[in-house]
């Protein structure tokens, strides 16, 4: 047994006899036999269908689109457009007068497979809706935890090897109730009402981790935990940092694929300083599941190191094309997750229909590996059009000034292109960029076409692509 698997028993027993340990409330749902064959009957297929362009492929009006040229803010409160039984287009108003809708392709979404539009998932959550509506709402330790549930929650540990899993109602949410409750090991454990120094709880976080880790983070903090901030993916300033903390109970965290740069965590070398510090290894891999690894296992399966990564958190609102988080762990951590993960706690469990289609949507990301080779083609197109040495799907081009981005942007949305300048404060100063996705929906001639259009208003070999960027006195989201 680890450490940390005897502290987090340790921690549990306090619960217990605080009599505070909470338990999942399983709801049996009608039908509830045929969940369990249903793997089989979901209908994939071996390429690209007209029905995945839907993912790539949006609509705006010309108010809003005149609005974005001129970098106006919107409330969203422009005319929609409904489209009649005709060609004309209907405002949405009382007297509005017909429309013109702008075609975009979407480079900035995060739909990785196309899946949101996929048959099965689409089938999954409409049968669900019909037969059990938005299903029992409330949180998953009172009426909202069903079959369903239950179901995606195992499929979700099986993807990861991980013994079990927890869902929550977004990423976000997943990795908050985790940073909580790993606070509240030291606090559990304390012999005094707050832990003394030597039984604080150490978090070493990645200086460019997610929004969602730092927010959790700083909760976390009101329990006495102690906070290092490493340089990004510098693994030796970590061992430095590890080797000077006194604590005994460490944990890494970090992004497996991070979403604003696009580049990976070193993950290997995380694996060994692991074995030498004897830290607990978290890893968030919102944008590695079902995108790397031969099964879409994630970062993990990609590198070969799933057995080192002691929790996985991630979501479904990537490459599943749906919405929710999970937390893949042991059933002790579990457990505790759902005794102390407040944001977990007190959410409603996700609806019915959304469990049921991410369900659909995981076994058939696992099942259609073409979609995952498809969008690696993707990335060595962008490459071999381009010459910039990108590594994943996420493609950050800095431009520079805030000036420039919006220029590049401005001259995208004209060539019919969705690509969003990123800006302060979501970035530092003068590292404005152009956030480009890539999706397996996409084709050659769409990658052509954008690279032809970005060409024109900036030169890719004056362009940067992060590479552990990092200052001292300012990065995105720092704690």
């Amino acid at each position: 047994m680890s450490s940390w698997d005897f502290w987090v028993e340790e921690a549990l027993s306090k619960l217990e006899s605080l009599k505070l340990l909470r338990s999942l409330r399983p709801i049996i749902t009608n039908q509830n036999h045929e969940l369990q064959s249903n793997e089989e009957s979901l209908q994939t297929f071996h390429n690209l269908n007209c029905w995945d362009r839907s993912s790539v492929e949006i609509q705006i009006s010309e108010p809003t689109f005149q609005n974005w040229i001129q970098n106006l803010p919107s409330s969203g409160d422009e005319i929609i457009p409904i489209r009649d039984n005709g060609d004309s287009i209907i405002g949405g108003g009382v007297g509005a007068q017909p429309q013109r809708l702008r075609k975009l392709v979407l480079f900035s979404g995060n739909d990785y497979l196309g899946l949101s539009s996929h048959p099965a998932v689409r089938k999954a959550a409409a049968e669900a809706v019909l037969k059990y509506g938005m299903g029992p709402r409330g949180s998953a330790l009172i009426c909202g935890y069903t079959s369903h549930h239950r179901l995606l929650e195992s499929c979700l540990a099986d993807l990861k090897k991980k013994e079990d899993c927890l869902l929550c109602p977004t990423g976000f949410a997943a990795n908050m109730a985790l940073m909580v409750a790993l606070g509240s090991v030291g606090s559990l454990l304390a012999d005094g009402k707050k832990p003394l120094k030597n039984e604080k709880v150490a978090i070493f976080s990645d200086a460019l981790n997610h929004a969602s880790i730092i927010d959790g983070i700083r909760l976390a903090d009101r329990q006495q935990v102690q906070i290092y901030v490493y340089k990004h993916c510098d693994m030796v300033h970590l061992n430095t940092l590890l080797s000077s903390c006194t604590l005994q109970k460490k944990v890494v965290v970090s992004d497996g694929l991070f979403s604003m740069d696009g580049d990976f965590a070193p993950i290997k070398e995380l694996a060994e300083l692991r074995k030498k510090h004897g830290f607990l290894l978290v890893i968030d891999d919102a944008h590695g599941t079902l995108v790397c690894g031969k099964n879409g296992g994630g970062v993990a399966e990609e590198f070969n190191c799933e057995s080192d990564v002691d929790i996985c958190v991630g979501t479904l609102s990537k490459a599943a094309g749906c919405q929710g988080g999970f937390v893949a762990c042991s059933k002790k951590w579990k457990q505790l997750l759902q005794s102390r993960g407040r944001s977990f706690i007190f959410s409603t469990a996700l609806p019915v229909p959304i469990a049921a289609a991410a369900h659909a949507a995981i076994v058939v990301g696992k099942k259609e590996k073409w979609r995952r080779k498809a969008i690696w083609r993707r990335v060595q197109d962008f490459q071999a059009l381009t010459k910039i040495p990108i590594t994943s799907p996420i493609i950050s081009l800095v431009v520079g000034s805030e000036e420039n981005a919006l220029i590049a942007s401005k001259h995208l949305l004209e060539s019919g292109f969705h690509v969003t300048a990123i800006r302060p404060p979501t970035v530092p100063a003068n590292s404005c960029r152009l956030r480009v996705t890539l999706s397996a929906a996409h084709t050659v001639d769409d990658l052509i076409k954008l690279t032809t259009a970005l060409s024109i208003c900036i030169k890719f070999k004056d362009i940067g692509v992060v590479t552990n960027f990092y200052k001292a006195d300012g990065y995105y989201a720092k704690l």
